[in-house]
């Protein structure tokens, strides 16, 4: 008789945390405490428009709506739509025949479109308007027969989704380690396109690398760094050199809170953390800190980012100066599939980016 061995997980206990005053007996705090908080953070206008792009689905056709991958790299976001009815997968043979199917706000290539028609999915697309740029511009240099240079994270699923529109003309480079590794056929007609997330000055390292051996590199036509991208990362390099400690929130999956997290280090912050829920931040991290700095991911709401300093607060940190290093005014509609449904509805809302939401004037 074969015995079969189950592992049952311990139950979680809830970390006690260390009092205010234990923390601050352990290292003293030169200077008053305080927090800077970076602006802008949060919410950008293309994740914006995607989240809203599966609320309004499911108020409009109901529940069950089915996401292709996470709609946004954001846990809190995508358990808070999975309780209103999203369901999440990994591909499109995981969804029935004839259901509804959104596509994330990272994109998709040609072929999972196809695959979608093949099921006969009722697709809408909330793919970043930013992003859709990006695969526009590989089709066009792939028609004019370039070879495509895209510096990007191998795995991620805008890479992917951009590398799909063109594969026999692209290659990807993960960063300066594969410059080395590149070969093209035509050293002039080359050029370089980006996955928007990426860290500014670690692309450009790169692109400058590629220059080296390719010297007639072209760029692409406007940057592929997205907007709010670049903007959260000036906003952390101003904090960083003043920062004890940088509190970056975030999902793990999110390559543009990592990617902060790197930059806040490169500029000065003595150190940096990211976490997904203030209930991950390690009261430790406190110790003879004077200034802490906050920022969040383009995936983040501002809900979470609200929780870290109310708990910043309970251990002294009350005094709060938000560093405003740019304005965010862009403003996308929702897929045009969602706003024929809602203009037959006689719902005239349009899904807006940025900090305002669909249901505001």
């Amino acid at each position: 008789m074969t015995s079969t061995v189950v592992s049952v997980p311990m139950p979680t206990v809830p970390r006690r945390r260390r009092t205010p005053e234990d923390v601050a007996s352990a290292a003293p705090v030169y200077g008053p405490r305080r927090v800077l908080l970076a602006a802008p953070r949060g919410y950008c206008a293309g994740v914006d428009r995607a989240v809203i792009a599966v609320e309004k689905a499911l108020e409009a056709y109901g529940p069950p709506i089915y996401v292709r991958k996470q709609i946004v790299h954001n846990l809190h976001v995508v358990h808070t739509l999975e309780e209103q009815g999203a369901i999440f997968v990994d591909e499109t043979d995981e969804v029935p025949e004839g259901a509804r199917l959104i596509f994330s706000a990272h994109g998709v290539s040609p072929a999972v479109v196809q695959s979608a028609k093949d099921r006969n999915l009722q697709t809408i697309d909330a793919t970043c308007p930013l992003v859709t740029k990006v695969h526009r511009e590989a089709v066009r240099f792939a028609r004019d027969d370039f070879d495509i240079l895209l510096i990007g994270h191998e795995g991620h699923e805008e890479v992917e989704g951009t590398y799909g529109e063109a594969p026999e003309h692209m290659q990807i480079v993960n960063g300066p380690e594969d410059v080395d590794k590149v070969t093209v056929r035509d050293p002039e007609k080359v050029i370089w396109l980006s996955q928007t997330t990426l860290s500014v000055d670690e692309a450009m390292h790169t692109v400058n690398l590629l220059r080296e051996r390719f010297p007639t590199l072209q760029d692409p036509p406007s940057d592929d760094i997205c907007y709010a991208t670049s903007n959260r990362q000036a906003a952390i390099k101003k904090i960083a050199p003043e920062a004890d400690l940088v509190l970056v929130v975030g999902s793990a999956n999110s390559s543009n809170s990592v990617r902060l997290v790197e930059v806040a280090l490169e500029y000065g912050a003595k150190a940096s953390y990211r976490v997904d829920f203030a209930n991950e931040v390690d009261e430790s991290w406190f110790e003879g800190v004077a200034t802490v700095g906050v920022t969040s991911g383009a995936s983040v709401p501002e809900n979470l980012v609200q929780d870290v300093l109310n708990l910043l607060a309970e251990y002294g940190y009350g005094d709060v100066e938000e560093v405003v290093t740019a304005e965010e005014d862009i403003i996308f509609s929702l897929p045009k599939e969602i706003r024929a449904t809602l203009k037959a509805m006689g719902d005239s809302s349009r899904g807006l980016g940025g900090r305002r939401r669909a249901d505001e004037s």
